[in-house]
C-alpha cells in the first residue's frame, strides 16, 4: 500500500464507529419499514373522512381505543421511555458507563423522530385536546432534536484532536502527486473569513455550516465528472459514486476530511453558542410534552378508555 493510501486510510472512521453506524442504519431502516407497513395496511382507513371511518371494517382495530390503535399508543409510550433514557444516563451511574454520549444521542434522535409518527397513527390523525397538544409538543421536540444532533456533531471531542487531524490532512495535501487534484478541490474550502464568522449570530453560523455541508457532495461530484470525462460520468452516476481513479479518490477522501475539520475548528465558538441556545429551546418542549403525555395517560385510564 502506498504512503498516500495509508495516510488516507487513517482519515477513515474506525471499525467501532462503523459498527455503530451499522446499528444506526438498521434502526433507521427498521423504522422506515414499520411506518411503510402501517401505511400500506391502514391507508384505506386513514384516507376516509371521520364520518366514514366507523363504517370501515378496520375501524375497531385502528381507532385510538382499538386493538391496534392501543398497540400504537403503548409502542409510542415505549419510545417515550427510550427518549428520556438519554437525559437520565447523566444522573444514573449504571447507564453512564454504557456506551458514549454520541452513540446514545443517535438512538435518542431516532426514537424521538419515530415517536410522533407512531402517535399520529395511534390518534388516527385526530389531534384534539390534551393528546393533540402533546403531539404538537412531541413534533417540536423531534424537529429540535434533529437540529441538536447536527449541532452536536459539529463539536469535536477536543480542539487539540481536531487540529491534529487537520495537520494530518495538511501533510497529505503537501504531496506533489495530489497537487492538481487538490487545486481543483479548492472550492471545498471556501468558508467565511474568521472576522465574518465572529460577526455571525449562532443561527446564521448554523445556516452557513449547513450550507457548506449540503453543497460539498455536489462539488465532489462536479470534480469527479470533470476528471472522468463523458465516459466516466455514467459509471460514477454523474460523479456521485467513486471512480476507478485511486489517486483522485485519495484526494477526495483527504479533501472532504480537511473541509469538515476546518469548518468545525473555524465555527467552534459559534457552534458551542448554538448548542447552548438549543438546550434552552429543547428542554422546555421536552418537559412540556412529558407532562401532557402523563396527563393524557391518566385521563385515558381513569375514564376507562383502555380495557386491559
Amino acid at each position: 500500500m502506498s504512503e498516500l493510501s495509508m495516510a488516507a486510510s487513517r482519515l477513515q472512521p474506525r471499525k467501532k464507529i462503523s459498527a455503530h453506524r451499522l446499528l444506526v442504519t438498521v434502526a433507521i431502516c427498521a423504522s422506515i419499514a414499520l411506518v411503510l407497513a402501517i401505511v400500506m395496511y391502514g391507508f384505506d382507513y386513514y384516507w376516509l373522512s371521520m364520518s366514514e371511518r366507523p363504517f370501515s371494517p378496520k375501524h375497531f382495530l385502528l381507532k385510538p381505543s382499538g386493538k391496534i390503535g392501543i398497540g400504537f399508543g403503548l409502542f409510542g409510550f415505549g419510545l417515550f421511555l427510550i427518549i428520556f433514557l438519554y437525559p437520565l444516563r447523566k444522573r444514573i451511574k449504571w447507564l453512564a458507563v454504557r456506551g458514549s454520549a454520541r452513540h446514545w444521542l443517535d438512538f435518542h434522535v431516532i426514537a424521538g423522530c419515530l415517536a410522533p409518527v407512531i402517535i399520529m397513527f395511534h390518534a388516527s390523525f385526530k389531534f384534539q385536546g390534551i393528546a393533540g397538544m402533546a403531539f404538537w409538543f412531541m413534533s417540536a421536540v423531534a424537529l429540535s432534536g434533529i437540529a441538536g444532533r447536527y449541532v452536536y456533531a459539529q463539536i469535536p471531542p477536543t480542539l487539540i484532536s481536531a487540529e491534529n487531524s487537520l495537520k494530518e490532512t495538511e501533510r497529505i495535501y503537501a504531496d506533489p502527486l495530489l497537487e492538481t487534484a487538490f487545486f481543483e478541490m479548492a472550492a471545498l474550502q471556501n468558508m467565511p473569513r474568521a472576522d465574518e464568522i465572529r460577526r455571525m449570530s449562532p443561527i446564521t453560523a448554523l445556516r452557513s455550516m449547513l450550507w457548506l455541508d449540503l453543497r460539498r457532495p455536489f462539488l465532489v461530484a462536479r470534480l469527479r465528472a470533470h476528471s472522468q470525462g463523458r465516459n466516466g460520468m455514467v459509471g460514477t452516476l454523474v460523479g456521485f459514486l467513486p471512480s476507478s481513479d485511486a489517486q483522485l479518490e485519495v484526494a477526495i477522501v483527504a479533501a472532504r476530511k480537511r473541509a469538515g475539520l476546518a469548518k468545525r475548528v473555524a465555527f467552534l465558538a459559534k457552534t458551542q453558542q448554538a448548542f447552548h441556545l438549543w438546550h434552552v429551546i429543547h428542554r422546555p418542549f421536552s418537559y412540556s410534552f412529558a407532562v401532557l403525555a402523563i396527563i393524557h395517560l391518566i385521563v385515558v385510564f381513569a375514564l376507562g378508555y383502555v380495557a386491559l
